[in-house]
């Protein structure tokens, strides 16, 4: 094996063991027809439309079957067509418990979606019915992680967007609408924050009963993403009730996990003890278990404007692209293989799997946020096509393979997600084809008789009675602002920001107050504020110093910023060349 010495004396492989592309023979692309350039640099106008309203369609037949056979319970069953909540008889089956406890999930999950559909009459009656028949007051231990992002961030993004003063998605005011969807994140949000309680590193239990906290034989190990995405959540709810704690927990979290790094690399694992700060898993990577951590770090500076967010972000990016990106320097020029962000050991730098997995997808999503277009367009296209591959992303790809390790496809709306920011970014036509294979995929393999299934394996299409939350809230969301050019979001984008399960959340000066005791001002003109400090609940300001022993990251200028994209009419976002030794490795079709 060769190796090359990076600055700090860590060897990192440099052999070619990834993605063993073939070369772009002469053949493959004379037989590039015309006809095939220009279905991808071509969308019309009636196949547009068309695509809108089968996402509307996709949308309303999960929605409308939960609700007339799931509601009130958590989920929806698509193939035996009744609900789920939490599974009591079987406390150990943390794949439904951390999720499902007994609050309509679903609905609330769902709440902006109906927004983003244009129901408005629907999401009135939505929330109606979840101030009326919620209560978090439940037997049930659940993820702090995922009660976050999808109960916290539901509704806090449906209260937001009620008391939005420019009223860009219609005048949602309900007669006697009184904060109470505020108040219930408030009750949630306080029954969540004994995670924090008797942790010696700041980083919160990864699970808590909704009644009783910390269970008494809880688990101490968590994931870097869980415990390092509750920044934007829990920020916003301690800027709309005007209580730092929430987010001073929050960020305190963060900056632990950032204080745990490697010295040497800078890189972070995948899982740790809470107590001892002792890393159990030494995987680095951007997929599952670290994921989020990033992109909250990201959008906590955009919607927060928290100088020392961006500083970490950008250190990390920086790290993530000296170690973990492997294949040719630029996407769109030069030779060699096919980019790739593979997972390495913490310590060393060196690749530790040869695999990828599907929430990894979502980076490519992050990338556009971050402004690095042509990374983005580069990391998009591995993920198409595997897609094309199978009609769905497996859970894990092996890439030296090329075939599923882990074959399932729960629904998972990140590769939604970054195409519909790619095409936010390049309005290249190219995107609106991929989401129309997306969508035709879920209708071909996932609908099920009361809705879309899970994937039990995308080889054989055998599908899994569960259609979870994610995919009302976020899949559909995403295709269905893809194809609808004009929604008032994409007419507004600077003005909205999505969470990591793709809520809404206008970007307010409100919420980039710099003191606690300020009068809301949600003035536009005042959207670059003085950065606050949080201060304790005794009104001290709490020190977060930004850590002065960074590590020297290895340089890795990739980061192009759309130099290499072309946006002429008619071209294609990735070169031919490289989109044929792409899909030719992978064994697909475009």
């Amino acid at each position: 094996m060769k190796s090359k010495r990076k600055p700090g004396g860590v060897e990192v492989d440099t052999v070619q063991i990834l993605l063993p592309l073939v070369q772009p023979c002469l053949t493959s692309l004379a037989s590039w027809s015309e006809d095939f350039q220009l279905k991808y640099s071509h969308f019309p106008e009636s196949l547009r439309l068309e695509m809108v309203n089968e996402t509307k369609k996709m949308f309303y037949f999960g929605y409308d079957n939960y609700m007339n056979l799931a509601f009130p319970l958590d989920e929806l069953n698509p193939i035996l067509c009744n609900g789920r909540g939490p599974d009591y008889d079987n406390p150990s089956n943390i794949n439904i418990n951390d999720v499902l406890g007994n609050y309509s999930l679903t609905l609330i999950d769902s709440l902006d979606t109906l927004l983003i559909m244009g129901n408005i009459s629907e999401f009135k009656k939505a929330v109606k019915l979840v101030i009326e028949n919620v209560s978090f007051e439940q037997d049930s231990t659940i993820q702090v992680f995922e009660a976050s992002i999808r109960l916290l961030g539901g509704l806090l993004s449906a209260h937001l967007l009620i008391i939005d003063k420019y009223k860009y998605l219609g005048d949602l005011q309900l007669d006697d609408y009184d904060n109470e969807l505020l108040d219930m994140a408030h009750d949630l949000a306080a029954r969540l924050l004994p995670a924090f309680d008797n942790t010696k590193t700041g980083i919160p239990h990864p699970r808590v009963h909704l009644i009783n906290g910390v269970p008494l034989e809880g688990i101490t190990e968590t994931c870097t993403a869980g415990a390092g995405t509750l920044l934007v959540e829990f920020g916003i709810l301690s800027r709309l009730i005007k209580d730092p704690v929430y987010e001073n927990y929050a960020r305190r979290a963060v900056k632990s996990l950032w204080d745990l790094k490697n010295k040497d690399t800078g890189l972070l694992g995948n899982t740790l003890d809470i107590q001892t700060g002792k890393w159990t898993g030494q995987l680095s990577g951007i997929g599952a278990g670290m994921d989020s951590y990033y992109e909250y770090l990201l959008k906590s500076f955009i919607l927060f404007n928290e100088p020392e967010d961006l500083e970490t972000f950008q250190h990390s990016y920086e790290t993530i692209k000296a170690y973990l990106r492997k294949g040719r320097l630029k996407c769109n020029d030069g030779d060699g293989e096919h980019p790739i962000y593979v997972n390495v050991d913490m310590k060393s730098g060196v690749t530790s799997t040869t695999w990828i997995d599907a929430l990894q997808a979502s980076f490519a999503g992050l990338q556009v946020l971050y402004g690095d277009v042509e990374e983005a367009i580069c990391s998009h296209a591995l993920y198409y096509a595997v897609w094309k591959k199978w009609d769905a992303i497996p859970e894990r790809f092996n890439w030296q393979r090329k075939e599923p390790d882990v074959s399932f496809y729960p629904l998972r709306p990140e590769f939604a997600e970054s195409t519909y920011l790619l095409y936010q970014a390049t309005k290249n036509p190219f995107y609106l084809r991929v989401g129309q294979s997306i969508l035709e995929s879920l209708n071909l393999y996932a609908r099920a008789p009361c809705g879309y299934a899970t994937l039990h394996s995308v080889i054989d299409k055998s599908q899994e009675d569960r259609m979870e939350s994610f995919f009302l809230s976020e899949t559909c969301k995403y295709l269905y602002l893809l194809f609808d050019i004009h929604h008032p979001i994409n007419v507004n984008a600077e003005r909205y920001l999505f969470t990591t399960e793709g809520h809404v959340i206008p970007i307010t000066a409100s919420l980039r107050s710099f003191d606690w005791d300020d009068e809301e001002d949600d003035s536009l003109t005042r959207r670059l504020l003085p950065s606050f400090r949080p201060r304790n609940s005794h009104g001290r300001h709490v020190s977060r110093s930004f850590d002065s022993e960074a590590v020297t990251v290895p340089k890795n200028s990739t980061h192009s910023v759309c130099s290499s994209v072309s946006l002429e009419h008619g071209s294609l976002p990735l070169k031919q060349r490289y989109l044929v030794q792409l899909f030719d490795t992978i064994g697909a079709e475009l």
